[in-house]
């Protein structure tokens, strides 16, 4: 039988008739309680209930089961846990599998929120966590001490867009020890461009808020793993009190019918837009990494099936707050605003302090502003225009 390719299987992904009812998506089904007619039903649910069974609200609805499905097969795992938002998606995948004591590698480019969490909280519970350069590749093995428990990757990097050397990071670590789990924020792929667990990475988490749900109006988190991860990773968030709203989670399920589709417009208007900006005199680098002046272009060119709108461009000076002000203030079509993945067009802006005070490696950035933008599906040729005015104002 021939393979079948992402946009067929994107639109079948979740649609067993078990969860659809002769509909053409899963049913919506909210409880909280679950009504057993006989006690050898009731029996059977609680021997069954870490898996797609009926049993309590917070183990899982038909929705939530539908979705479960859907994400493992996407990401090629062995199942699937869900969270109500990516950050707690990150939080309790590391919560569960390190004890006191422990020391867990983290890129030092990752999402600000992770960060946060390694440095505030576990370090309440004696967690010690060391921050490497993205681009480290097989050289993390001189970092790992016999007590690192976790290595915690996310490509590309937030904000600036380094792409890790993935398997080369992967065999350093085997090396060194089995017994390290290694977890990627896997959520500027979706899934969909790039498939870490068969690069033996052992879970990969995603914010269902962004491209998944495509629209802005959910926060989901989604962590999927191998064989040897799942159990421990869904009864300790189970333990953790996770779970997700049914209404959100059938948003997220039908976000991925259409996601495969949505992607390429959204990869193609970013690559115009990126290209644009390339040659605009006032730019001095644009961090996207299907351009080759982004670091680890090659590994994206290798691991990676594409690409989408978020990436970030640097200028050759820095601006005035005035500038500033005036370059963000007066956009008619990027809006300024937190998160990414939808339909429209966003942006932030950041000075060099900004940077470095979210970075925990040696970055040899210039003095210049940087922007990141997400590039939605408008035509590209109205955010270009937008983005020339931008500049116009801003001289």
């Amino acid at each position: 039988m021939a393979k079948i390719r992402p946009e067929t299987q994107l639109v079948h992904l979740g649609r067993n008739p078990t969860y659809t009812q002769k509909g053409v998506n899963p049913i919506i089904q909210r409880t909280s309680s679950v009504i057993f007619n006989t006690l050898e039903e009731k029996q059977h649910a609680t021997r069954n209930r870490a898996k797609s069974v009926l049993f309590y609200g917070r183990r899982g609805t038909q929705t939530h089961f539908a979705f479960q499905e859907a994400m493992t097969e996407l990401e090629c795992g062995a199942g699937a846990v869900l969270y109500p938002s990516g950050a707690a998606a990150i939080n309790n995948a590391i919560l569960s599998f390190i004890s006191s004591g422990d020391h867990i590698l983290v890129t030092g480019s990752a999402y600000d929120p992770t960060q946060n969490f390694c440095d505030k909280i576990l370090t309440k519970f004696n967690v010690d966590t060391d921050y490497f350069d993205p681009m480290i590749g097989a050289n993390i093995a001189e970092l790992i001490r016999p007590n690192t428990r976790i290595v915690f990757l996310e490509a590309p990097s937030s904000i600036t867009m380094e792409i890790h050397d993935l398997p080369a990071i992967v065999n350093a670590v085997r090396q060194k020890s089995s017994d390290i789990i290694i977890m990627i924020d896997n959520t500027w792929a979706a899934g969909v461009l790039l498939k870490p667990l068969l690069l033996g990475i052992d879970i990969s988490i995603q914010s269902a808020t962004k491209y998944i749900n495509g629209h802005s109006d959910g926060m989901l988190g989604v962590a999927v793993a191998n064989e040897r991860c799942i159990d421990t990773l869904r009864e300790n968030s189970y333990l953790l009190g996770q779970t997700a709203d049914p209404d959100t989670v059938y948003m997220a399920g039908r976000g991925l019918h259409t996601l495969a589709t949505r992607l390429k417009q959204h990869e193609a208007n970013g690559l115009a837009i990126a290209q644009w900006l390339e040659q605009q005199p006032e730019v001095d680098r644009v961090f996207h990494p299907a351009l080759p002046s982004c670091p680890g272009h090659t590994f994206f060119v290798r691991d990676f099936n594409g690409s989408n709108g978020l990436f970030s461009f640097q200028l050759k000076s820095r601006l005035s707050q005035e500038q500033f002000e005036s370059f963000l203030n007066h956009l008619n079509h990027f809006k300024m605003g937190y998160s990414w993945g939808g339909y429209e067009s966003l942006i932030l802006g950041y000075q060099k302090e900004d940077l470095l005070g979210m970075r925990q490696y040696d970055v040899n950035f210039n003095e210049g502003t940087l922007f990141r933008i997400h590039v939605g599906l408008e035509h590209p040729q109205d955010l270009i225009e937008d983005l020339k005015k931008a500049f116009e104002r801003s001289q």
